[in-house]
């Protein structure tokens, strides 16, 4: 039986919360589908005070940027870049194109092509999210992407050095300064030189991440992304200070990125309420993980691991991390979450930023029917088949009488028309 210590926001708060942000997108999408690039200078310009004469860095602007710098920042960047890299190189070698026999004379396959071209939202705001350059640019230029666009918004009135250098160490080929819905739209729909792209990944605010909702179905998008979200499962081997310490790293996304714990153990989860309360008087971001946790902090007492594994599933959250005495159990058995963390040598940070697994994952419980961004993401599986004249006309013989089941008329005259060119032949 499961007892709450504490307990996060209602979904009728969120509801609420989300309807606004609805309204604010369309009229935004709206806006630059009617006008272009008039609008996108507009919005930047409103929300971000910033509207130079071209978006798009030259080749000179991005090595300014790269010489701003320190040496052990651009190494520190390459570091990273080269753990994601080589996980993706693993993943995309793991998707083999195929090619089988199923019939005699009957050939089927599919072949992994690279989507053609791709726009990365890197996030700025209170945390430029270099990393997330890694994570998007890296991967689709692993996966064989063509056009690589980047953008990110400006910091303080100018671009953020280390995120523009992070972009173009990772391969993109066109970089902008441009934020928010707008770049979102821009991206998508093309705005002036800006050409529109194939599909959008990347995380962003709650304004971002609704955009790239409302735009897909034009564009291909990597997921459905909402807050940030942390879930830690602890028992009586873990310590409180540790537990504290990897939910406010997460809840300092912003004030409404939820963080979790399920323990077994209720002295535990009272303790890291304490602890908790003792961190954040000396956090230096206190003032976001503060009121996350305050308004979606949640501690759950369960009976046993099976319960744990349980409630974790029907959370779904995007990150899991296990502090537990086995926590490769927790590895075998749960099903639902974004990317898990085994064990205490290990955190989420790491994965956010340098260890080489991808960072932008499901958040909103959609961890029950999809992965986070990865290599494959970038490619289609787009299949393919032939036929000998022989074959032709046996599997013609069945798809007519298939077709007239359904009373596909049209249908059933290709397979006939197979039959009879056919078959004659095929006898002969």
């Amino acid at each position: 039986m499961v007892r709450y210590l504490k307990r996060g926001a209602d979904a009728a708060a969120v509801q609420a919360a989300d309807a606004q942000v609805r309204r604010t997108v369309e009229e935004i999408i709206a806006a630059v589908r009617s006008r272009g690039e008039a609008a996108v200078r507009e919005y930047a310009q409103r929300f971000d005070g910033w509207a130079p004469a071209d978006f798009r860095l030259s080749r000179a602007q991005i090595e300014a940027c790269i010489a701003e710098l320190p040496r052990r920042a651009i190494d520190d960047i390459r570091f990273a870049q080269a753990q994601v890299r080589r996980f993706a190189e693993v993943q995309r070698a793991a998707l083999r194109d195929c090619e089988v026999e199923t019939l005699p004379g009957v050939t089927l396959g599919h072949r992994n092509l690279p989507i053609g071209s791709v726009g990365c939202y890197v996030p700025g705001g209170r945390y430029p999210l270099v990393a997330s350059a890694h994570m998007s640019v890296v991967t689709a230029k692993v996966a064989g992407v063509p056009r690589v666009i980047a953008c990110a918004p400006p910091t303080k009135g100018r671009p953020h050095a280390a995120t523009v250098a992070a972009m173009a160490l990772a391969g993109a080929d066109e970089i902008y300064v441009l934020g928010g819905v707008q770049a979102v739209a821009a991206m998508a729909l093309g705005a002036g030189a800006l050409a529109p792209v194939d599909m959008l990944v990347g995380p962003g605010n709650a304004y971002v991440a609704e955009a790239k909702l409302q735009l897909f179905g034009e564009v291909g998008i990597d997921l459905r992304a909402g807050p940030t979200e942390v879930l830690v499962i602890a028992d009586d081997t873990a310590d409180a200070e540790m537990v504290a310490t990897d939910l406010l790293g997460q809840a300092e996304h912003g004030p409404n990125s939820p963080a979790a714990l399920i323990t077994t153990t209720a002295a535990l989860g009272e303790a890291v309420l304490v602890e908790i309360e003792r961190q954040l008087r000396t956090l230096a971001t206190a003032d976001v993980a503060g009121p996350a946790w305050r308004d979606h902090g949640r501690v759950l007492v369960v009976e046993s691991r099976e319960e744990a594994a349980a409630e974790a599933d029907a959370l779904a959250y995007e990150h899991v991390q296990v502090l537990t005495a086995d926590p490769d159990w927790f590895l075998a058995r749960l099903r639902d979450y974004g990317a898990l963390f085994l064990g205490p040598e290990t955190n989420v940070a790491y994965g956010d930023k340098v260890i080489g697994t991808n960072h932008t994952l499901p958040t909103r419980r959609a961890a029950r029917y999809t992965g986070g961004l990865w290599v494959g993401k970038f490619l289609k599986t787009v299949t393919y088949q032939r036929c000998t004249p022989a074959a032709s006309a046996l599997v013609g013989e069945y798809c007519s009488r298939l077709c007239a089941i359904e009373g596909f008329a049209g249908h059933q005259a290709q397979a006939d028309l197979r039959v009879r060119r056919y078959g004659t032949r095929a006898v002969s």
